[in-house]
This record gives structure tokens, sequence and C-alpha cells, in this order.
């Protein structure tokens, strides 16, 4: 019940990700920190042990230090790299290749409809003067949350973490 609980709590935090970052274009530190501190019950309940636990945080490194690679030129944003590293330390090895792979799909779809989106919605005559501040404003970032959060909500079911729950 308890790891349950927990999964509610990785999927909750992974949506409230993506609003944040829709919203505001940031995804707040307490956000990541929480999935980080969250995982430490979840692996207890989930029974990984030493090995398990001490790949999952193997895994966690790995994603973050590959995320810093790319948010020093910019490519990402650091709360980015804070969310796939969080969401890597919960889904481990080798389930995080299979998030990696559903992040980055769920970005090109994201990608393709802020592009088609950003050329239509100043044609809108409604739309014109509300596009300020928004995903849909001339060279505003991606919110690349939502991308994220997909990719951890489409590979959850199909996750190890699942197959030990007997779900």
């Amino acid at each position: 019940m308890t790891a349950h609980i927990l999964l509610l709590g990785f999927a909750g935090l992974m949506l409230a990700a993506a609003w944040h970052d829709a919203a505001r274009f940031i995804i707040p530190n307490w956000i990541s920190g929480v999935l980080v501190v969250l995982w430490i019950p979840a692996a207890l309940a989930l029974g990984y042990g030493w090995t398990g636990a001490g790949l999952a945080l193997l895994t966690g490194f790995a994603v973050l230090a590959a995320g810093m690679a790319l948010w020093a030129p910019g490519w990402l944003g650091g709360g980015d790299v804070k969310l796939l590293a969080a969401g890597a330390l919960w889904f481990g090895w080798p389930d995080v290749i299979s998030f990696l792979v559903w992040a980055m799909l769920a970005g090109g779809v994201l990608a393709l409809v802020l592009v088609l989106a950003r050329r239509i919605a100043p044609a809108i005559p409604q739309m014109a003067g509300r596009l300020t501040g928004t995903a849909l404003a001339p060279g505003a970032p991606a919110p690349y949350g939502i991308a994220i959060a997909a990719g951890a909500l489409i590979t959850l079911p199909r996750s190890q973490i699942f197959m030990a729950l007997g779900l």
C-alpha cells in the first residue's frame, strides 16, 4: 500500500512539474527535491536492496551529469535537468532508457506543436494581444517539463516498479 501511494506521489509531482513549467517556464527545485526524498521510502517499499538502490543512484547521477552537459550550452534548463535526474533515479537501470526515449519523443511532439501554434496564434484576432509571457510568444522557451512528465507517465506502467508491485 505504501509503495502505491509513493508511486501516486511520483506521478502527481511529475504532473505538477509539467504544470509549473507550462505556466511559468520554471520547474521549482522543491519538486525535484521531494521526488528524490520520496525515492528513499519507495526503494525500501519496493525491496530494491543495496544493489538495486546503488544502481538507481548511479543511473540518477549519470543522467544528472549528462544533463549538466546539455545545460551548459543552454540546450536544457536547470529545472529540466534536475527533473530528468530525479525521474532517472526512480526508474533506474534499464527503465531509464525507455523514460529518456519517451521524454525525447514527447519533446519532439511538443516542439512541433509549439512551432505550428506560434504560426497560427498571431493570426487569430482574439489571441494577438495575449501571447506575451506564454509558450506561444515568439522566442519563448519550450516548457520541456511537459515532455519529461509525459515520458515518465508513459514509462511508468511498463516499468520494473510496476512489476515489483505485481501491477
